[in-house]
């Protein structure tokens, strides 16, 4: 019920009679296209659909709503509570956290300054919507293979895009900063670059990370890694989409002063990853005891196998 309002929440009165139908799909809904001048789409349950002028939900977009630029200016002066120069720090860095964790990634003309680095965003035209899911129990699998002797193993999850590793990973922080049945709670470190895993709002995560987590939110990666090691004392630090060869750097950072890596990376196999240059040394160092791969068999997103620091076999084919 309370996505179903929530993304009701997202448009602005006059435009909400065309989301009823979607918001009854919510629990299925993955995200929203707005692009201007193009038809409205929706992806649910790994499918394109389309709005018709009633609101409807369907496949065949003859007849479906197009966006328009005042829709569009519209839409954007709502989530931003009508004061989008308040907002300008976020849309420079082409997304805005919406209350329930929900996501809005634009595009649109940048505005450029000296040095190279991104000023603004104008004359924006194209919005995602991410629809923010918290599946609790969704790392119940992985769990008994994160821990030895009750101490829990640095993690690397590994998945094609679109694939639930972002959900696996909030879930896992969850279970380890609350105490699970193979560990009592740690003191869990995150670094929300994208604002994807705790879903922060004006600072306060929108989706449960454990009652033993601490967020610094929409700072890079490696950057982040290394403040929360100075100022939080954290057990465990937690990131989503290691990138390049500092990320790598600070995970090796973290790892030599105590804490543990819980990370996520994109990837189609195991062997995919082992050939990626920035991540070669730590493999070969076994640095992380557990490597969980995902993928989709039948069009489900499943865990596909669970493997040592060895790279041998724990769980799966």
């Amino acid at each position: 019920m309370a996505v179903k309002e929530d993304i009701l929440r997202i448009f602005p009165d006059y435009m909400r009679y065309l989301w009823k139908g979607t918001a009854q799909n919510a629990a299925e809904l993955q995200e929203i296209r707005l692009r201007t001048g193009r038809e409205i789409m929706v992806m649910i349950h790994g499918k394109e659909y389309y709005l018709d002028g009633g609101g409807q939900v369907v496949q065949d977009k003859n007849g479906a709503v197009c966006v328009t630029e005042q829709d569009m200016e519209a839409v954007l002066n709502h989530i931003c509570d009508y004061s989008v120069y308040a907002f300008c720090d976020e849309i420079r860095q082409g997304f805005l956290t919406l209350p329930g964790g929900h996501r809005v990634g634009l595009a649109g003309q940048v505005i450029m300054e000296e040095g190279g680095m991104i000023r603004n965003m104008k004359h924006i035209r194209y919005m995602n919507i991410r629809i923010s899911h918290e599946i609790k129990g969704a790392a119940d699998p992985v769990m008994p293979y994160l821990y030895e002797d009750r101490q829990l193993l640095n993690t690397l999850l590994i998945s094609p895009p679109g694939c639930g590793k972002t959900t696996l990973l909030r879930d896992m922080i969850r279970q380890i900063a609350d105490g699970n049945r193979f560990s009592g709670g740690l003191n869990v470190a995150v670094v929300d670059e994208r604002s994807e895993i705790a879903g922060c709002y004006m600072g306060s995560p929108q989706n449960d990370v454990g009652m033993r987590t601490d967020v610094l939110d929409a700072c890079p990666k490696a950057a982040g890694m290394m403040m929360l090691l100075r100022s939080m004392a954290p057990q465990v630090v937690a990131v989503d989409e290691l990138g390049d060869e500092d990320d790598i750097r600070a995970c090796g950072r973290v790892m030599q002063c105590g804490s543990r890596i819980l990370a996520t990376v994109h990837g189609d196999s195991l062997e995919e990853i082992a050939e990626k240059d920035f991540l070669k040394d730590l493999i070969r160092r076994q640095a992380f005891g557990r490597y969980v791969m995902l993928g989709r068999t039948d069009g489900t997103c499943r865990v596909k196998a669970i493997y040592d620091r060895g790279l041998r076999l724990c769980y799966g084919s």
